[in-house]
């Protein structure tokens, strides 16, 4: 693979830390790195493979020469800067929702549609991170047995609320065992007139709530999995919950299959998909956990057994590193491809 030059806009927040320490380990053909930022963190510097960078701030100039861009400071930052970097010639990754359901912008995960990374006009989205954990899982059973429905259960961990809900969950962990008031100002929403305490405690609420009683976040999942699947008469039934754990988000995922599928035949038809690992044995009480799929790369299934409550029904439960195949890895995956399938050599 020829050597690119990447930049990563957001390169000091959480999920541009994890693209750094993902581009080093998996060997990303990088000749040039550009790290960009508001003006608040320019100036820092960052270490990266042994080599230490300065942190700048975007302008329109440093996006020229640019390959491949990583998108990764929200939303609003996204909109102002993806036109200066396309224009510059850049192909920007976005892992923010600005773009996800453009009709002209591909939304990609790599295990379930990569030949879309080639329809781009400049500009891919990565989905939300719940959706990639679940869709992945979806799709060797709907290529298998069709879906009719699924209903699914988000536990997602504070890190999704980035690096101050991961200090609020410490701060009221310390809190509560010395027998201090619990203070909350991060969840369920920042910029809610609320805010409960997460330690020791569930919040059913991750993003705002609409008129039908939906979370911003839940509708991301029900939109992006039928844009993933080119269905549009998807059936997906979700309720997002926040729960005190610091990574890694957990689903519990009941599907109603046009065929019937077997636990036994899910098991091996998810052990052959790309990302996953099955771990299935609850005799010896082994299921995907959190704690343990903190930091890996695949995306973790377990507790496959069948609905008996309707026709072809299958119940499973998903661990995965929202961070990491979540949202940077997923990045990274969609260059790789986007650099083996050519999209980068008339530059």
């Amino acid at each position: 693979m020829n050597g690119l030059h990447v930049a990563i806009l957001g390169a000091t927040g959480m999920v541009g830390q994890e693209l750094l320490d993902l581009l080093v380990e998996r060997e990303f053909p990088m000749k040039n790195l550009t790290l960009l930022s508001s003006a608040r963190s320019a100036g820092s510097r960052v270490l990266v493979g042994g080599k230490e960078y300065a942190v700048k701030q975007a302008t329109p100039e440093a996006f020229q020469g640019v390959d491949v861009a990583f998108f990764a400071a929200g939303g609003q930052v996204s909109q102002d800067w993806v036109t200066p970097a396309v224009e510059a010639g850049a192909l920007v990754i976005d892992n923010t929702s600005a773009f996800r359901l453009r009709d002209d912008v591909p939304l990609v995960i790599p295990e379930v549609n990569p030949e879309e990374i080639l329809n781009h006009k400049g500009i891919i989205s990565n989905p939300n991170c719940s959706t990639i954990i679940m869709a992945i899982v979806l799709k060797p059973i709907l290529d298998q047995a069709g879906i009719k429905r699924v209903v699914v259960s988000t536990y997602q961990a504070v890190s999704g609320a980035g690096g101050r809900g991961m200090d609020e969950l410490r701060r009221q962990t310390e809190d509560y065992v010395a027998g201090r008031e619990l203070e909350a100002s991060i969840l369920p929403v920042a910029s809610a007139p609320k805010h409960y305490p997460i330690a020791f405690n569930v919040i059913p609420q991750i993003d705002v709530f609409d008129e039908d009683g939906y979370t911003k976040e839940e509708w991301k999942m029900i939109r992006e999995a039928q844009k993933l699947f080119k269905d549009p008469d998807l059936k997906v039934s979700p309720t997002a919950i926040r729960i005190p754990v610091m990574r890694s988000h957990s689903e519990s995922i009941n599907i109603e299959t046009v065929s019937p599928l077997s636990p036994e035949a899910c098991r091996e038809l998810l052990r052959k998909a790309p990302g996953i690992e099955v771990i299935d044995e609850p005799g010896t009480q082994e299921y995907p956990m959190p704690l343990y799929s903190s930091g890996q790369d695949q995306i973790f299934v377990g507790r496959i057994r069948r609905d008996r409550t309707v026709e072809n029904g299958l119940n499973l439960w998903v661990a995965g590193d929202q961070i990491r195949k979540g949202a940077a890895l997923n990045a990274v995956q969609i260059a790789e491809y986007a650099n083996e399938m050519g999209a980068f050599t008339k530059r």
